[in-house]
């Protein structure tokens, strides 16, 4: 018998089977009230996590870049421009650096991945509590995202997490039919729909909006319409030239500071 389901408490429904790793059978399990399709209990995640970023994920330069010009666009015009954010489970980094390059004071942490690009700004390196913490396409490795959200909330002592993960809508895609069950690596567990967010949102007493990829629980009140257009994919890129103009890079005070430590 499935286990229930870990945000809403209901019974689950046996959904499917497949195939991970090229040699595991595991079987997925479908929430009727709240949305959320995850796979059995994941026996398999050491092997899973041989690497922390999987040799498949081609799009983790491009997807970093593409997100840093959203990103930035919210943190702009929606929170504290000149704020201290976090971003959990950062990987190499690649995110914490791109942000500090664009002139946000970011910071990096991750308990399972080397950080390569963001040395010497990892989150003891900052005071706390930050303005808000992000965790992208992080939510589809949990098995209880809820545990893992709040965690993250109280890493940052904040009441803001910008994360992103694909939905899908009403029914699960079948196996063959969604490249995002990523069962080739067996990393991705968890996958939601937007009411099972909506969920999450609730148990959480957050308010919850949500906008193509990106998606934000937090205690503050935003403006929906400007939150849509901000990360609008014809409109974001003209919004970021401005954003970018109006603020420092990082990249060679960043450099002064890090040289300066090495030399004491």
């Amino acid at each position: 018998m499935p286990s229930k389901c870990p945000i809403c408490n209901s019974e689950r429904n046996f959904y499917f089977r497949s195939t991970i790793l090229q040699k595991y059978e595991v079987d997925y399990f479908f929430c009727q009230k709240c949305g959320l399709l995850q796979t059995e209990q994941p026996y398999w995640l050491d092997e899973s996590y041989s690497t922390a970023i999987a040799n498949s994920d081609t799009g983790l330069l491009s997807r970093n870049i593409h997100i840093s010009k959203k990103l930035a666009c919210l943190l702009y015009f929606l929170f504290d421009k000149h704020g201290q954010y976090l971003d959990i489970a950062g990987g190499y980094g690649v995110l914490t650096r791109l942000m500090r390059d664009i002139g946000f004071d970011f910071y990096w942490s991750d308990l399972y991945c080397q950080n390569i690009f963001a040395k010497e700004f990892e989150l003891k390196t900052t005071s706390q509590p930050l303005t808000l913490v992000t965790a992208f396409e992080v939510l589809e490795h949990t098995y209880e995202p809820i545990k893992f959200i709040e965690k993250a909330l109280k890493t940052g002592e904040s009441s803001t997490i910008i994360f992103s993960t694909q939905l899908f809508k009403e029914s699960p895609p079948q196996p063959d039919s969604w490249w995002y069950y990523a069962r080739e690596t067996g990393q991705h567990i968890s996958f939601f729909q937007h009411k099972t967010l909506a969920f999450i949102a609730a148990q959480l007493s957050l308010n919850f909006y949500s906008y193509l990829d990106f998606h934000i629980f937090t205690s503050i009140k935003l403006n929906q319409i400007l939150f849509r257009v901000l990360i609008n994919r014809f409109i974001n890129p003209l919004i970021f030239l401005y954003v970018r103009k109006q603020l420092s890079s990082k990249t060679f005070s960043d450099h002064e500071k890090i040289i300066k430590q090495l030399s004491m």
